[in-house]
């Protein structure tokens, strides 16, 4: 064998001792990048799982959001009807107010008279004369004799 082979076979030698390290170092990283792999791939499948599990309680909530929903507007229309019953009767109620003020004012002169004792002609005069329909309906109001 010449130098030149002997050289050459040194340099060769040099140099799978230089990459020899070098090549377990990458095997470890292999390695490891293997095992993290694995675990990479159990956490993308747990990500899978848990977002098919948020999907199905998104879904289960946008039907309970429907549904709760739909019983807002159901109390909310039946609010409305006994809204404008109460509307109805409280007009009902001012209207009924306001006549029987009226006829509370119309009988406070009739009160005042039947209060004092009339003279006895005046007494038969007033039972003979005819009375007006409010009148009367005072009267029966009052328990009184129309």
């Amino acid at each position: 064998m010449s130098t030149l082979e002997w050289a050459a076979n040194l340099a060769v030698i040099a140099l799978l001792a230089a990459v020899l390290p070098l090549a377990w170092r990458l095997d470890r990283m292999l390695r490891s990048l293997r095992a993290d792999r694995a675990a990479l791939t159990a956490t993308a499948q747990g990500l899978g799982e848990a977002t098919r599990q948020a999907e199905s309680a998104l879904m289960r909530l946008r039907a309970t959001a429907e549904l709760a929903g739909r019983q807002v507007a159901e109390r909310t229309a039946s609010g409305e009807r006994v809204r404008e019953d109460l509307r109805y009767l409280v007009e009902r109620a001012e209207q009924m107010a306001d006549r029987l003020e009226g006829a509370v004012q119309l009988a406070r002169p009739v009160a005042a008279a039947a209060a004092a004792p009339p003279p006895a002609s005046a007494a038969a005069a007033a039972t003979a004369a005819p009375r007006s329909e409010a009148e009367r309906g005072l009267m029966r109001a009052l328990g009184l004799k129309p």
